[in-house]
């Protein structure tokens, strides 16, 4: 009889820091729009004005994810509390050529965005503001291609020089201790991650195994941070779906940045409809066949860091749970509280969808879509689950 085959180990995100705690950072250069697109999102005052740098100490805010489906389930259940889901947006000051070295405002803003799980990176297609002023620019004219290649290359450039300085230390010690073979490990993989980099690569788009995966999240690596690309658009341009510059930024995209997504935008439209009264603001979007792109670019982002929530519901709490896409059941129930990680019993589970085509709990029951799973379950977005736990005797197995 041949020997059963040795189920392969699937491979650990590659997400930067792991955590519950997951936060997106606005990023690009100075005077792009990043702080106005800040606070349309957040529905939060910043100053935003047309000079570089008028952004220093990141800003930070938690943005509703829109869901439909979570306004649907308040409406049934109308309970005492109500929690939605959030993605917390970090506005960050405007990088330049040669902030890696320092240049700019450097070093700190490179720092600020290590604390981020993703990155939005914002670039801007116009020379004009909304009131015909000329928007002033560090490279003294607009090319949105080469604004991400900047912020690229000085995310890059940072990564290199804090592995190559990591490096030096670890060689020293498996040098000491030739015998330790997980610092060998260790450096083994450093010096794969280092090659690939030092050829110009974003580690994100690398294949690594389980382990050098562990070490780029222990690096929280810059270009670890998946990313999505907002193309900031004048009003005029963004009406009427051309600029020079959208096929060159998704040439660059597709061939750069496989896999990852760019949302045209207008800072200057999505203002000029916060203003408006909801009669006006429908007015105009129904004028011009158009919706409000805030709410994508918020679901997009929430999606860009791997995210899924669940719904735990009732009469007195509606409730989104935000996990990673892939989660087992277990860890799910961990988002609620430790015990119910720690005493899993099972998780009784239905599809949201279920839910709204059939009416009512019972007859999802009655329908016999109303399951039990165990511990293998890997939690699908949109399910609304009761979790059963025992703690009260930690050490006996369940």
């Amino acid at each position: 009889m041949a020997p059963k085959k040795k189920e392969e180990e699937k491979p650990r995100q590659l997400l930067g820091r792991p955590g519950n705690n997951i936060k997106a950072g606005l990023v690009g250069m100075p005077n792009v729009g990043k702080s106005t697109t800040f606070n349309l999102m957040c529905n939060m005052s910043i100053p935003a004005e047309n000079f570089p740098f008028c952004t220093i100490d990141p800003s930070e805010s938690r943005v509703e994810v829109p869901d439909p489906q979570f306004k649907e389930l308040l409406s049934a259940w109308k309970p005492k509390s109500e929690v939605a889901a959030f993605l917390t947006v970090f506005d960050i000051a405007g990088l330049v050529k040669g902030a890696a070295e320092g240049a700019g405002l450097g070093n700190a803003f490179l720092s600020h965005i290590s604390a981020t799980d993703a990155l939005f990176h914002i670039c801007r297609t116009y020379e004009e503001t909304a009131d015909g002023d000329v928007a002033t620019h560090v490279e003294d004219s607009v090319d949105p291609v080469r604004d991400l290649e900047i912020i690229a290359g000085e995310l890059l450039a940072k990564d290199i020089a804090f592995v190559e300085n990591v490096r030096g230390p670890l060689a020293k010690e498996v040098g000491r201790d030739g015998k330790a073979k997980e610092k060998k490990d260790k450096l083994e993989a450093t010096d794969k991650i280092l090659d690939y980099m030092k050829a110009g690569n974003d580690v994100r788009f690398g294949t690594w195994n389980n382990k050098e995966i562990d070490v780029i999240n222990e690096y929280n690596l810059l270009t670890s941070k998946p990313a999505l690309y907002l193309v900031n658009m004048s009003e005029k341009d963004f009406l009427r779906k051309k600029n020079k510059f959208l096929p060159k930024l998704h040439a660059w995209i597709t061939e750069k940045r496989p896999g990852e997504k760019m949302i045209p935008y207008s800072a200057a439209m999505e203002q000029k409809l916060v203003d408006f009264s909801e009669d006006e603001k429908k007015a105009y979007l129904e004028e011009n066949k158009i919706t409000s792109t805030m709410d994508k670019i918020v679901v997009e982002g929430y999606h860009t860091l791997q995210l899924i929530h669940f719904y735990t519901s009732g009469a007195d709490e509606v409730k989104c749970w935000t996990i990673r896409k892939g989660w087992k059941a277990p860890q799910a129930a961990g988002t609620i509280h430790t015990d119910f990680e720690r005493g899993f019993i099972k998780a009784e589970v239905y599809a949201y969808k279920d839910w709204k085509e059939l009416g009512d709990v019972d007859k999802v029951k009655a329908a016999g879509k109303y399951r039990t799973e165990g511990k293998e379950y890997v939690v699908q977005d949109g399910d609304c689950i009761f979790f059963k736990f025992n703690v009260s005797d930690p050490g006996k197995k369940k």
